[in-house]
């Protein structure tokens, strides 16, 4: 970790709760001086799943020219078997790679978060079941990692609660416009305030 280039400001980080199987050495710093972010500010990395992923990758993102190409590698993203106009088979490609490895790992240990990729995880659990949950919120993972080592960006969650609205959102708007295709108007019902 010594022999890498420091990309850091030279800031120092706060303390995170340490894991019973984590290095001697404090990991976290060393990768925030390598990579120039921390990532274990997303919800589900920890020291050891950043250290793994950051070996594996490496800190140059110039080598996948976009987070699709990235997500590819990694084998996390939606295959497409398309034969004749027809989707054969959606499923992701099975590549043996420790980094996604890790990321479905991380992605699994969000099941009660608080965090907006919790909500992420238990909406996509309950649509898709639990196996392609943990590929989707890995996915979700990935991205966020290629867009912080790319662009040097800060991650921030902003909770259920805002995950879960903006979702609210996302479907009321989908209703709308379904209603208008088929000639109907989707009001609102006002709810009497309790007394």
């Amino acid at each position: 970790m010594n022999q890498f280039d420091d990309k850091s400001e030279s800031i120092s980080l706060p303390a995170k709760r340490k894991s019973a199987s984590a290095p001697a050495f404090d990991v976290r710093t060393h990768l925030y001086r390598v990579t120039g972010v921390d990532l274990t500010s997303i919800e589900g990395i920890e020291e050891n799943t950043a250290l793994k992923v950051v070996s594996e990758i490496g800190t140059d993102m110039s080598r996948w020219p976009t987070v699709k190409h990235f997500c590819s590698w990694l084998g996390l993203s939606p295959g497409n078997k398309i034969s004749g106009g027809k989707v054969l088979s959606s499923k992701t490609k099975r590549i043996p790679n420790r980094a996604a490895s890790a990321l479905r790992m991380a992605a699994l240990t969000l099941v009660s978060s608080k965090s907006a990729l919790g909500a992420y995880y238990r909406r996509m659990r309950s649509k898709l079941g639990a196996p392609k949950a943990i590929t989707a919120t890995a996915h979700k993972l990935a991205r966020l990692i290629y867009s912080m080592l790319k662009n040097g960006s800060e991650y921030v969650d902003r909770g259920q609660d805002y995950y879960e609205e903006q979702y609210r959102d996302r479907v009321i708007k989908n209703m709308r416009k379904r209603a208008e295709d088929m000639g109907y108007k989707l009001v609102e019902i006002e709810t009497a305030a309790p007394s």
